[in-house]
């Protein structure tokens, strides 16, 4: 397993295998689960501010996005190329909130698992999705739905990335393995039908395009950003 290479496939397939020589605030992902809120709420306000969002809610669903597909991609880009991917134990994976996107992810462990679709699902969406949604809905309200679809979405964008660099580096079977996987992946139902068609588009949106001078992603619902009703309000606090 070559983690270099397989951060090659892009930024948010990267993983740092050793502590920053600046130190930082890099901490257990696990901490974050268990209650220590204040890290990501600050993230949630940083991402916010800088969007200019008129919502708290649209900074956590981008916020969120973000670390979702760093958690995707640091697995199945190992999964997908060499059949084993890191264990990304929630104790031994570190991130720092204030640095920017694709997050900054340490990992201190050592130990991999199988490229199966179950590992996959154990390791990224049950250790780290359904306990980061939880911290998520301490921090304010957000739905299930937008969070389950974004993870939908952040899972779809890694399998573009792969398959275009698998397709570059003559690696084909590189490519059918991560889309098997995802298909696996997305036959569950929490995330069954977040995203649809061959183009694998969302069926929710992330509220990015509420923000300032924002677009739609590549992937959005919709065809056209539907008027929102903020445009002459001042930003929520």
């Amino acid at each position: 397993m070559d983690l270099v290479e397989s951060g090659s496939v892009g930024g948010f397939f990267a993983l740092r295998t050793s502590a920053p020589e600046s130190g930082g605030a890099h901490r257990p992902l696990a901490r974050l689960y268990a209650g220590e809120d204040g890290p990501l709420h600050a993230r949630v306000d940083r991402v916010a501010a800088r969007l200019g969002a008129p919502e708290r809610r649209v900074g956590a669903s981008v916020a969120h996005l973000g670390l979702a597909a760093r958690l995707w991609s640091t697995a199945l880009g190992p999964a997908a190329l060499y059949g084993r991917f890191p264990a990304l134990d929630p104790a031994e994976l570190h991130w720092d909130g204030t640095l920017t996107s694709p997050e900054d992810l340490w990992w201190a462990g050592s130990g991999t698992r199988p490229g199966t679709v179950e590992d996959l699902r154990e390791a990224v969406q049950e250790a780290h999705l359904v306990p980061f949604h939880a911290a998520l809905r301490r921090d304010g309200h957000i739905s299930p739905r937008l969070l389950w679809g974004n993870a939908g979405s952040a899972l779809a964008g890694a399998l573009r990335e792969l398959t275009r660099w698998a397709h570059a580096h003559d690696r084909p079977e590189a490519a059918a393995r991560a889309a098997a996987l995802v298909s696996g992946l997305l036959d569950h139902p929490d995330l069954a039908g977040t995203v649809r068609g061959p183009r694998l588009r969302r069926a929710s949106c992330c509220l990015y395009y509420r923000c300032p001078g924002a677009g739609l992603c590549r992937d959005c619902v919709f065809d056209h950003a539907p008027r929102t009703g903020l445009e002459g309000r001042a930003p929520a606090p």
